[in-house]
């Protein structure tokens, strides 16, 4: 009998313990990956807590992993044996939707997530579909690569979709996890970046990332300074801003993409976006053909997110600070299988 082990919640909001479980079937389409490597994401916790209504227990989070392919179903051909592999949030779509065959998958309504409903990467192998499992370049390190799997394709999509060029004025609102790497890859587009934080701390690091100019978030008079600058303004933050005034900081015809979810109702007066034809929009990961690009854009530009690794065993602890907002800027888990007191 096979069985898999990993790293699980059993209650809503409660701490990870060892846990075992017997994989279904392997599905023609999916893969086995032996997984190496699985950042945690603030979404992670999300389910963990149950914060979204849809988590069930026990649950084992994860989905930015990375590992090897142990195993390939008979329509999974595209991956062979040992090959180094990623996977992100999304676990698969139908494939035959209006938006699956429009290279738009990720919208699909038919979509399942890596570890809603499934168990996740904080494990030792997962099975997954193949479609959804990305080659990694060979340039990428394992523990970089995985924070781009979710957060490196959250921040490219709309980069992308916005054709953000080296003409663009760019602002990044929140330098964390997410802001972090939109700053590795707006210095690749070769825009002029602007890091918006609420951290003085983090002045010199987002200099340091690629930022040409550094706003703290905070201060009234200094985002009444930048009226009229952004062509894009990405908010990568989980929280209440000053979104009138961050309105004001676009050009005619910018747009204010969120990436990060805030709390409670945006109030904004429709007049503020009549006035230079603004927009807001918001952004869901990427499709797969994106998720591919986006792989091999970071590998020939050497994006490296910052990451702080942890062994598995010690995951509540490296939970705990992301919960603290303290992680400088990923947590990526280093999987030892046979660290994994459950067995398997």
């Amino acid at each position: 009998m096979t069985t898999f082990s990993g790293w699980a919640a059993t209650v809503a909001r409660g701490p990870l313990s060892p846990f075992t479980w017997e994989p279904r079937e392997l599905a023609p389409f999916e893969v086995e990956i032996a997984i190496s490597h699985c950042g945690i994401c603030h979404s992670d916790l999300h389910l963990i807590d149950n914060g979204w209504n849809s988590s069930t227990y026990p649950f084992v989070p994860g989905h930015e992993i990375v590992g090897h392919v142990t195993a390939v179903g008979s329509a999974a051909g595209h991956l062979a044996v040992g090959q180094r592999v990623g996977v992100g949030w999304q676990r698969s779509a139908c494939m035959t939707c209006e938006l699956c065959l429009d290279r738009q998958d990720n919208l699909c309504p038919h979509q399942t997530a890596t570890c809603v409903g499934h168990h996740g990467g904080f494990a030792a192998r997962i099975r997954t579909d193949g479609r959804y499992a990305f080659a990694i370049p060979d340039e990428l390190e394992s523990a970089v690569a995985a924070p781009l799997l979710c957060g490196g394709a959250t921040v490219y999509a709309p980069l992308r979709r916005y054709g953000v060029d080296a003409t663009s004025s760019v602002g990044v609102i929140g330098i964390g996890g997410l802001g972090h790497i939109a700053l590795l890859m707006l210095r690749a587009f070769g825009a002029e970046i602007t890091a918006l934080s609420s951290s003085e701390s983090k002045r010199d690091e987002a200099l340091a990332m690629g930022a040409h100019h550094f706003v703290s978030s905070r201060d009234a008079r200094e985002l009444h300074k930048q009226a009229g600058r952004f062509h894009l303004l990405l908010s990568t933050v989980h929280a209440r801003l000053d979104w009138i005034t961050l309105i004001k900081t676009l050009r005619p015809n910018g747009t204010l993409c969120l990436v990060g979810s805030p709390p409670g109702v945006m109030a904004i007066h429709a007049a503020a976006l009549f006035q230079g034809q603004k927009t807001i929009s918001a952004s869901e990961i990427g499709d797969r053909a994106t998720i591919a690009e986006m792989l091999r854009f970071s590998a020939r530009h050497r994006i490296a997110p910052v990451v702080e690794r942890m062994p598995l065993a010690e995951v509540n602890t490296a939970i705990e600070r992301v919960r603290r907002n303290e992680a400088r800027y990923r947590m990526v888990l280093d999987v030892d299988s046979q660290a994994i007191k459950a067995g398997g």
